[in-house]
């Protein structure tokens, strides 16, 4: 199952509240990079879904969300633990790094 879109910033705080691992694929529809790590947020979800909350956040719809986080360039994955930003990974990068980043997290 793919990763699904948060709709609003109610949803994402009650997420972060929620859940004890949240990962948050910031992107865009415009955003040639965000396509391309697409697949692999989708396969993260898939991977680790019983262990963490995967999502994707389009940040044009979410504006306040990017800004509030610093967001400035896209792909950008953040990962919450505890709902607290734990770490920020910017740009198209391989999935090991993402399951790396994830696995740090899930202990």
């Amino acid at each position: 199952m793919p990763a699904a879109y948060i709709q609003d910033e109610a949803e994402f705080d009650t997420l972060l509240t929620a859940e004890p691992l949240v990962v948050i694929d910031c992107t865009a529809s415009w955003c040639g990079p965000c396509r391309l790590i697409a697949p692999l947020i989708d396969k993260l979800a898939e991977d680790y879904g019983d262990r963490a909350k995967v999502l994707k956040l389009d940040i044009d719809a979410n504006k306040p969300i990017a800004k509030r986080f610093g967001i400035r360039s896209i792909p950008a994955v953040m990962i919450f633990k505890q709902g607290e930003l734990a770490e920020t990974l910017i740009g198209a990068k391989p999935y090991e790094e993402f399951t790396a980043a994830l696995t740090k997290y899930l202990g």
